[in-house]
């Protein structure tokens, strides 16, 4: 397989990694139907976990099934998709190679109060033993469980690294100084970016941010250096801007169930802003199998510069 002068662009970016990873690297960005544009689109699948059974996947039952995620991933022409341990085992025999894999490595439950934290449900061997590319993490920046959740990414990102698998981290602001509307704002959302930056990641999830500064002590700052911020797309360039400069590979979440047009709107922006793609879970597995391929082809079609 050749690899693609895009991709041995953003090999370069991670000038310190050893062999398997930037050969997992090459898996992630040479795969499916965005394969060396340097451009993603992930299937996550961890809503199971973090919102319940039914609220993930009543709206198309046949995603109770984890075969149905696989071949959804597949059919798709995706470049990768994402998982914990009991879906990834459920069918990583039976698709072996058809479709790049990561192992969602903590999770959250709805039915748990407190302070916002996840538990670590599986392990980089895991990831080894089912043939992943790499490994995904959450981490809260915010929470006071925030520095408890960095040492555990030190340890598997150390880890992973040495591996040779890829460390994926979702960079999710919520607690301590952060209100509830700012879990999306600007300036918290490039910190999130900036923050799994700095821990290593090699592919960095964030939702799309909205024009709110939310940092009392960030304020100056922005105003200052006039951050553009009115259109999303803007948005997107600012948060790719702490992302290195642009030099790590972000993605943004599709968030909540909305309607297609809202959904493939946002997704211009996010390419026109940089963006590296789209992480999009419930938006696609929660249509029936016909309508999440016909929304994911969109999708596709908009980050090949063809829609």
């Amino acid at each position: 397989m050749r690899v693609s002068p895009k991709v041995k662009e953003i090999l370069s970016w991670y000038e310190s990694e050893n062999p398997g990873v930037k050969t997992n690297l090459v898996r992630l960005l040479s795969h499916g139907r965005l394969g060396g544009t340097g451009k993603l689109v992930i299937l996550p699948v961890d809503q199971g976990f973090e919102h319940g059974p039914a609220r993930s996947f009543a709206p198309n039952p046949a995603a109770y099934d984890p075969h149905y995620l696989f071949e959804l991933a597949i059919d798709a022409g995706l470049s990768a998709y994402a998982a914990p341990l009991g879906p990834l085992e459920a069918g990583a025999a039976s698709y072996a190679g058809e479709v790049p894999l990561i192992l969602k490595l903590n999770s959250a439950n709805s039915l748990a109060g407190g302070v916002p934290d996840q538990a670590v449900t599986a392990t980089v061997d895991d990831a080894l033993r089912l043939g992943c590319i790499g490994v995904g993490f959450t981490i809260y920046p915010g929470s006071e469980a925030c520095y408890a959740q960095q040492e555990e990414l030190r340890e598997i990102t150390r880890e992973a690294k040495s591996k040779g698998l890829l460390v994926v981290v979702w960079s999710y602001p919520r607690g301590g100084k952060v209100s509830k509307e700012g879990e999306t704002a600007l300036d918290i959302v490039a910190y999130a970016a900036h923050m799994a930056a700095l821990m290593g990641a090699h592919v960095i999830k964030v939702k799309p941010p909205t024009a709110r500064i939310d940092l009392d002590a960030a304020k100056p700052a922005y105003e200052k250096a006039r951050v553009p911020a009115e259109t999303l797309a803007q948005r997107v360039a600012h948060v790719m801007q702490a992302a290195f400069a642009g030099k790590r590979l972000v993605v943004f979440s599709g968030g909540e169930a909305k309607d297609t047009a809202g959904l493939l709107a946002e997704i211009r922006e996010i390419r026109d802003g940089g963006g590296h793609g789209s992480i999009i879970g419930r938006n696609s597995f929660q249509r029936r199998k016909e309508e999440a391929l016909a929304l994911l082809d969109q999708v596709i079609a908009i980050y090949r510069g063809e829609a």
